[in-house]
C-alpha cells in the first residue's frame, strides 16, 4: 500500500498551458458544459423515474446510463475547473486514486449498459412475440445486477492491484488520473498489473463489441427482411443513434488505453482522446436518446411543462 510519506507528496497532472486571458472564458465554457451534462442527464433520469409509461425494460436499462455519465463527469470536471481557476495542477495520491476509480467505473459501466441496451433492442426487433417473456422483470434485475457487479468487482481489483506499490515519481502524463498513468509512477515490477490490465481490456472491450456486433447483425438482417418501411425506419433510427454512442466510447477508450502501451504514441493524441471519453458520451447520451426516442422526448417535454406551470402558480 502507499506509505504515509507517499500520501504527503502531491502528484502533478499535465499543465493546461492557459494564458491569463483564456483562464476565465475556458472556465466558463467548462462550467457550462458540466452544468448541461448534469441537467440533461438528470432530466432523463427523473423522467424515467416519474413517468409510469416509461417503466419498460428499454427505459429501465437506459435509466442506468445517466447515472454512469454523471459519475464520469463529476469525477473529471470539478477538479479540472478548480485547476483552471487556480492554475494549480497538484492532486493528492488519495484523490488521484479516487478519480481513477470513478473514471474507469464510468467507462466500464457505459460499455456494459450499452451492451445490455443492444441486447434489449435485438430481442424487441428480432423476437417481438417473445419479448415480454425474455425481458421479464427477473431477467431485467439480473442484467442490471450483473452490469454493476462486474463493473465494480473488475475496477476495484484493478485499483487494489495498483495500491500495493509505493510511488517513486510524481508527474502524471495525462490530464486526469487513470490506471495507466498511475502505473507509470511505479518503479517496481508491475507484470501482474499489466497482465490484468490486458485481461480487462480484452474482456471489457471485446465482450461488449462482440455483443454489439452479433445483435446488430441480427437486427440488420431482420430489418432488411421486413416488409414494413415504417418499422424498418424506426429500427434504423433507434439502433443508429445507439451505435454512434457506443462506437465513440469504444474506439476512443481502446485507442487511449493502447497508446499508453506504445512508446512512440503521441501524448497529445492520447490526451485528446482521453478528454473525448469524458466529454462526448455524457454530453451526447441524453441529447441523442432524448431526441431520438419519441416516447422519452414527449415525456421529458410534459414533465418540464408540468414543473414550469407548477412554479408559476
Amino acid at each position: 500500500m502507499y506509505t504515509n510519506a507517499s500520501y504527503m507528496d502531491l502528484l502533478t497532472l499535465v499543465p493546461l498551458d492557459l494564458s491569463a486571458t483564456h483562464i476565465y472564458p475556458v472556465f466558463a465554457l467548462g462550467a457550462l458544459t458540466y452544468l448541461i451534462i448534469i441537467f440533461c442527464n438528470l432530466c432523463v433520469l427523473l423522467t424515467i423515474a416519474v413517468c409510469k409509461n416509461l417503466h419498460k425494460p428499454m427505459f429501465i436499462l437506459l435509466f442506468n446510463l445517466p447515472i454512469s455519465d454523471m459519475v464520469g463527469a463529476t469525477a473529471f470536471f470539478p477538479h479540472l475547473l478548480f485547476s483552471i481557476v487556480t492554475q494549480n495542477r497538484m492532486i493528492s495520491p488519495s484523490a488521484c486514486i479516487t478519480q481513477a476509480f470513478l473514471i474507469h467505473f464510468y467507462g466500464t459501466g457505459n460499455l456494459l449498459i450499452l451492451s445490455a441496451m443492444a441486447y434489449d433492442r435485438y430481442v424487441a426487433i428480432c423476437c417481438p412475440l417473445r419479448y415480454n417473456a425474455i425481458m421479464s422483470p427477473k431477467t431485467l434485475i439480473t442484467i442490471i445486477f450483473l452490469i454493476w457487479f462486474i463493473n465494480f468487482s473488475m475496477i476495484v481489483t484493478l485499483i487494489l492491484l495498483l495500491t500495493r506499490f509505493k510511488i517513486c515519481r510524481t508527474n502524471i502524463v495525462d490530464l486526469y488520473c487513470n490506471n495507466p498513468s498511475l502505473m507509470k509512477l511505479i518503479c517496481e515490477d508491475t507484470t501482474i498489473n499489466s497482465y490484468y490490465g490486458l485481461f480487462t481490456i480484452v474482456l471489457l472491450q471485446g465482450g461488449p463489441l462482440s455483443i454489439i456486433a452479433y445483435t446488430y447483425a441480427q437486427i440488420l438482417r431482420t430489418c432488411v427482411k421486413t416488409n414494413h418501411p415504417d418499422a424498418r425506419k424506426k429500427a434504423f433510427q433507434t439502433c443508429g443513434a445507439h451505435l454512434v454512442v457506443f462506437l465513440i466510447l469504444q474506439i476512443n477508450t481502446a485507442f487511449t488505453l493502447i497508446t499508453h502501451r506504445i512508446q512512440g504514441a503521441s501524448p497529445y493524441m492520447r490526451r485528446v482522446l482521453g478528454m473525448s471519453i469524458l466529454l462526448f458520451p455524457p454530453f451526447l447520451d441524453p441529447i441523442i436518446y432524448g431526441l431520438k426516442t419519441t416516447e422519452l422526448k414527449r415525456s421529458i417535454v410534459m414533465l418540464l411543462k408540468r414543473n414550469t406551470c407548477s412554479s408559476k402558480l
